[in-house]
């Protein structure tokens, strides 16, 4: 199973044992897991891997949980890497791949962050887990617990998609307004991005994925849509532990990130060549994961974007809805919005050169448009069925 060995502070440096539920350093940092990579490459192989089981956990030495039994899984991971042919001919762009992440159970990415996550509240014994959420984290949150058999407390906004509400009230977890204070003193334990450090293990698979379906390689560029940003900081941990495992050559990947412009301080900050982002004042967007105003991991997002020689890029509502249909009706892919918002960035960055017509791009749908319909719906005005429409017959009399 798992090489882990300790837990590191992306700002100070400091070491924590792993073997107790952790949040933050001391000193306010995210923590990060680390491995023995050394030992990984030794007992460890890409042939391995080709007989492993079809999810997530056939990277279980470099994932954090050390007793099998602990394991909560849905089957999240080895979504598909799909190649976007006719959608890359209009742009002119022939080696455009989508990573379709909303046939992950509960529809998203957040399913491999919260496997993980769910997995070490289980190993290390705590029984009351809770996420302050937009909507996607919350619905995946609630199924790993539901699966776990623990508790779960959800705080969604009160303009949160209405299908991670039922979601979550279907799943047994309680439901409170995102204003209500968490309590820890009644117990619960925060999964709240970087709040404990294993989220960002299940989501760094999808990077691992990216390199075999990819016969381990690596592409040029990723475009990513970024609210607080996991799936990118995910992908790149991913890249650097595969560059030390050896087991990719090519230089790793551009990250690009992508936000809405009614929420964009990561392109605001790296325009402005901070380390950090100033809080983004009245946040709105319809892709309600993108609105995240300040983003807790934004040092690391931009750290990244710089080191791979990345971008960052701001796209509007319309824009999203549009490039959402267009995807769907060119590739049969549904995006949420905020994976639809990459797709709008596409044309921007080939324009002004930021991304070459003749690389090999990947795009993250980071959830499937079943999840927020609401967002296409002004598009499509559909009025309830008068008594003339309703059709009859021995199941349905008029």
């Amino acid at each position: 199973m798992t090489t882990l060995t300790h837990l590191e502070c992306s700002r100070c440096g400091s070491a924590y044992d792993p073997a107790a539920g952790r949040g933050l350093c001391a000193c306010g940092g995210p923590l990060l897991a680390r491995y023995d990579l050394h030992a990984a490459r030794t007992g460890w192989s890409r042939d391995w891997i080709a007989n492993a089981p079809a999810t997530m956990w056939r990277y279980a030495p470099v994932l954090p949980v050390r007793k099998p039994p602990s394991i909560v899984s849905l089957g999240e991971g080895m979504t598909p890497l799909i190649h976007a042919r006719r959608l890359g001919e209009r742009l002119g762009a022939a080696g455009l791949w989508i990573k379709d992440e909303g046939l992950n159970p509960t529809g998203s990415l957040k399913a491999r962050g919260f496997s993980c996550a769910v997995s070490m509240a289980v190993e290390l014994g705590i029984p009351k887990v809770a996420v302050r959420s937009g909507g996607n984290a919350a619905s995946a949150l609630a199924a790993y617990a539901a699966a776990a058999a623990i508790e779960a407390q959800v705080f969604l906004p009160g303009d949160a998609p209405s299908s991670n509400y039922v979601e979550c009230r279907t799943y047994g977890a309680r439901v409170e307004r995102a204003g209500r204070p968490m309590a820890p003193a009644e117990g619960w334990f925060d999964l709240g991005v970087f709040q404990e450090p294993y989220r960002i293990e299940g989501s760094k698979t999808l990077g691992y994925e990216i390199a075999e379906q990819l016969s381990w390689t690596l592409p040029d560029a990723i475009v990513c849509p970024v609210g607080e940003g996991l799936g990118l900081i995910g992908a790149w941990k991913a890249f650097e532990e595969l560059e030390q495992l050896a087991w990719t050559v090519a230089k790793r990947p551009r990250m690009i990130a992508v936000q809405a412009e009614g929420c964009q301080p990561i392109v605001q900050a790296f325009a402005e060549g901070t380390p950090r982002v100033r809080r983004f004042e009245n946040a709105r967007t319809l892709a309600a994961g993108l609105r995240v105003p300040e983003p807790s991991g934004d040092s690391l997002i931009l750290g990244i974007l710089r080191e791979s020689g990345g971008a960052a890029v701001a796209v509007s509502d319309r824009e999203i809805v549009d490039a959402g249909l267009e995807l769907a009706a060119l590739e049969g892919i549904f995006a949420a919005p905020e994976g639809a918002a990459a797709i709008a960035a596409l044309p921007k960055l080939l324009a002004d050169g930021r991304l070459k017509r003749d690389e090999r791009i990947v795009i993250c749908n980071t959830g499937s448009g079943l999840k927020n319909p609401e967002a296409y719906m002004t598009r499509f005005p559909h009025a309830a069925a008068g008594e003339q429409d309703k059709l009859g017959g021995l199941i349905t009399p008029r």
